[in-house]
């Protein structure tokens, strides 16, 4: 994470905590709109920030719907016709926005239909990035699947940041979810993807909007991934959203989860999103009822050490994981030091969610 986001965010966090929700804010706006702070004086004399409020619209200049169309324009990234794996790069529009992508094509893409990983990157990354990072490409080579990897624009979010914590941006056809969601259909049409074998993974807030596409399209993403992220519904603006990441006013799911099943990792020296919100992703996907069976999982090497607890519901089929990194910070575990916010230290976070991808075909699917 930038140093000058981390510090407005730090500075937010200490004036809530004294109770000004006022300058909180505005702090966290100076994070999120990049630009370099504006000082002013109070009477207390107390170290704050004072900017302008500052919102960026879903779309600009474009009328709200409340549903989306997806009557989509699209680059379309052509199948190759050579044999050799490819990494290109394409761009998506529906009613809700425009955002670019990269996808990963496996060698030999021809032939049975393959699985399809949407990866969301965190804040400040790019596709590029989270694949070199994650090596989710080299993995995708060797067992042959694609890799679609949506992107953040600037305008967006200056951070580039997913808007997980803006309420016009957590339900089906609105916002970013809707523009996810035709992204991946619009790649299952073009290219020989199995439609029962896609899936949604993030990290930090990639992985909290990972959790809100997979909630708000159970029918088309068969499992997901959340790491060091947060849960569908747990923030609605900045405040909230920075309370949500420093572990307080964190919400438990209903009395029914998703139904969408989950693999979470979260690193328990997280300083930047609380490691709680780990149960809260699990809760929000398998509900309260799933009950876990809990295995140390041993480093090794001198790698860390996890706990990985398994989610079972009421018939005994597993329906969420839960991995705590034991040690670990706010990065990706087993990631490689090609890309940002990696813990090579960690266990494979990237084997691991495909493994638990892999065992699961969404039903009903032809």
């Amino acid at each position: 994470m930038h140093p000058e986001f981390q510090q407005l965010m730090s500075q937010a966090t200490r004036l809530t905590r004294a109770g000004d929700l006022v300058a909180a804010t505005a702090a966290i706006q100076a994070a999120l709109r990049g630009g370099p702070p504006v000082a002013c004086s109070r009477q207390d004399d107390s170290d704050v920030i004072d900017v302008e409020a500052w919102e960026i619209p879903d779309a600009a200049g474009a009328p709200r719907k409340a549903e989306a169309r997806f009557d989509e324009v699209v680059t379309p990234v052509r199948k190759p016709a050579v044999s050799g794996d490819t990494f290109t790069a394409g761009s998506f529009r529906n009613s809700a926005g425009l955002r670019g992508y990269k996808l990963y094509v496996p060698p030999n893409p021809g032939g049975e239909p393959r699985p399809l990983v949407v990866m969301l990157h965190g804040c400040t990354q790019d596709a590029d990035d989270f694949a070199a990072g994650t090596a989710m490409n080299d993995a995708a080579r060797e067992q042959g699947f694609y890799v679609l990897y949506p992107v953040q624009s600037r305008e967006a979010n200056p951070q580039k940041c997913w808007n997980w914590f803006k309420h016009n941006h957590q339900q089906q056809g609105r916002g970013e979810p809707s523009i996810l969601a035709g992204m991946t259909r619009e790649v299952i049409g073009t290219h020989a993807i199995d439609a029962r074998r896609v899936y949604v993974a993030g990290l930090s807030a990639g992985g909290a909007m990972a959790a809100i596409v997979a909630s708000a399209y159970p029918d088309l993403y068969a499992a997901a991934g959340v790491h060091s992220g947060l849960a569908p519904g747990v923030a609605s603006d900045l405040p909230s959203a920075l309370a949500a990441m420093k572990g307080a006013g964190i919400r438990m799911a209903g009395p029914a989860g998703s139904g969408v099943p989950t693999i979470v990792f979260h690193g328990d020296r997280d300083a930047t999103v609380h490691p709680g919100n780990a149960e809260s992703v699990i809760a929000a996907s398998a509900g309260p009822a799933a009950r876990a069976v809990t295995q140390r999982v041993p480093g090794g090497d001198n790698k860390r050490h996890s706990t990985r607890h398994v989610y079972r519901n009421e018939a005994g089929a597993v329906v969420a994981e839960r991995w705590d990194v034991h040690g670990a910070g706010h990065a990706w575990a087993g990631g490689t030091d090609k890309g940002s916010y990696t813990d090579r230290a960690g266990p494979d976070a990237t084997a691991e969610m495909l493994r638990f991808f892999f065992e699961r075909t969404l039903a009903g699917k032809p």
